[in-house]
């Protein structure tokens, strides 16, 4: 016989818009994993469902974005959130009522530390290439990125992003301060020996900060997910900004490192380990 425990730890909670990957490997359920391992529970709302597998997006079905707005509005009643963690979409209406959502979370809750952090991936294909929304995903993202405070974009999603024409680091420049706060640019799809991934900060005078790993040469699927989800986390634990991007890059590495494999092809990040 369990005897109840007289005071159950909160744990901070925060709200996941994302698709569901019936492989286990991206989307909903790399967040979910990811976010429990940092210590927070997940709120995932399915912006999409779609058919793939561990290398391949062969289709998209958004969800109705009535459905996405009823299942927020019944947690946001009565839940605290302490981040928002965005991923694909799905179509224009989707991003248009999740920016709503946003909106009313950021008029309703008092966050510690200012306002409410909103991590968004800006997932505009998947690692080969495949669209992952039935419209433009660049022009159906943009009215969550106008919400964000943070996006964690690679250099092909930059390209599609930003202005063409500038170097990468003036690309993730012209962002800021414009359609979102911070960039986060993720080195992995870079020639370089080392990954380098670097900050580009909004606050006036504060340098771009790095950090290098080493190159791993496999293939891994939703590893864009887990370091959104899990900079999100960490966010919602209370962290501050430059702390949640270091924790959540050495957790993702290690999730990399200890990926297993589930079919040929791309690896699954071992994200159930405890950052």
């Amino acid at each position: 016989m369990f005897e109840a425990q007289p005071h159950h730890k909160l744990r901070p909670c925060v709200l996941v818009f994302a698709g569901h990957d019936p492989s286990g490997g991206a989307g909903i359920q790399a967040d979910i994993e990811a976010i429990a391992a940092q210590g927070a529970h997940a709120l995932p709302i399915i912006t999409a469902l779609t058919v793939q597998d561990n290398n391949q997006v062969y289709a998209v079905y958004p969800v109705a974005a009535e459905v996405i707005r009823a299942q927020t509005r019944a947690l946001i009643s009565c839940m605290p959130i302490r981040a928002v963690k965005i991923g694909i979409v799905g179509n224009r209406e989707n991003a248009e009522v999740i920016a709503q959502l946003i909106d009313q979370i950021q008029e309703t809750s008092v966050h510690v530390g200012g306002r409410l952090p909103v991590i968004v991936d800006p997932v505009l294909g998947s690692g080969r290439g495949n669209p992952l929304a039935v419209d433009d995903a660049s022009i159906a993202i943009a009215p969550v990125l106008e919400r964000a405070s943070l996006i964690t974009p690679n250099l092909p999603e930059l390209v599609k992003l930003a202005p063409h024409g500038l170097t990468n680091a003036q690309k993730a420049i012209s962002l800021l301060g414009g359609v979102v706060s911070d960039v986060l640019l993720k080195g992995g799809h870079a020639d370089e020996e080392l990954v380098i991934n670097r900050w580009f900060s909004s606050t006036q005078g504060q340098p771009e900060v790095q950090w290098t790993w080493p190159r791993l040469k496999e293939q891994f699927h939703g590893s864009g997910c887990t370091l959104a989800a899990a900079i999100s986390a960490h966010l919602a634990l209370g962290m501050t900004l430059q702390q949640s991007l270091l924790a959540a890059q050495e957790y993702t590495q290690a999730a990399l490192f200890s990926a297993f494999r589930i079919a040929d092809g791309q690896l699954i990040p071992q994200r159930s380990q405890v950052a």
